[in-house]
């Protein structure tokens, strides 16, 4: 009975996602949802959550940016000061919240993996990292420095995946002056301490 009321969510989900996203996000959307629920099998982690939290990790993305800071105030999101500036940088609290409030999950696992899609965090679950770098990985994702290398290590190691990637982005968005935000530092420091 459970997997019934599993692909009846997943299929009522898909169809939700469908019409919030654009046809790009949604095609991203969808491979992020495959790509974490593989990753999941091969970490001993429950791939329908992973499946899920692939579906709903950029269910926010879509929205525009004033209802952004709209929803961010009603649901009681901080609004940092580069949020303020681009309020994209609220897709990940506020689709974790709307994950909650619009699409009825209560998996405090699935809701975090969402919140911390973007900028990860230290010492993150598994189902976490496995959000976080397949998002990053996902077939459809433009060429992206050390992207192969991400692929490459992310059905080896979860933790040097992480490395990889949060190097990638920070230099990334370095060389293009934007701002950083400072989670994805202390992120970056606690992984490269495990190692």
């Amino acid at each position: 009975m459970q997997k019934e009321k599993w692909d009846k969510q997943v299929k009522d989900l898909t169809r939700c996602m469908e019409k919030e996203l654009d046809e790009k996000r949604f095609r991203h959307t969808m491979s992020v949802a495959q790509t974490a629920a593989c990753m999941a099998m091969r970490y001993d982690v429950d791939p329908y959550k992973a499946y899920v939290a692939g579906l709903l990790h950029d269910c926010a993305k879509c929205i525009k940016n004033k209802k952004k800071l709209e929803l961010a105030e009603m649901y009681d999101i901080p609004v940092s000061a580069p949020a303020k500036e681009n309020p994209d940088l609220l897709h990940a609290p506020l689709g974790s919240v709307l994950a909650k409030e619009r699409y009825g999950i209560t998996d405090p696992e699935i809701l975090s993996a969402i919140m911390y899609h973007t900028t990860g965090k230290p010492n993150m679950t598994k189902l976490e990292m496995i959000l976080y770098i397949a998002d990053y990985i996902e077939i459809h994702r433009k060429m992206l420095p050390l992207l192969e290398r991400a692929r490459s290590l992310a059905f080896v190691s979860l933790e040097e995946c992480m490395c990889v990637i949060l190097e990638s982005t920070l230099s990334y968005l370095g060389k293009n002056g934007a701002m950083l935000d400072p989670m994805t530092k202390e992120t970056l420091t606690y992984y490269n301490n495990l190692n």
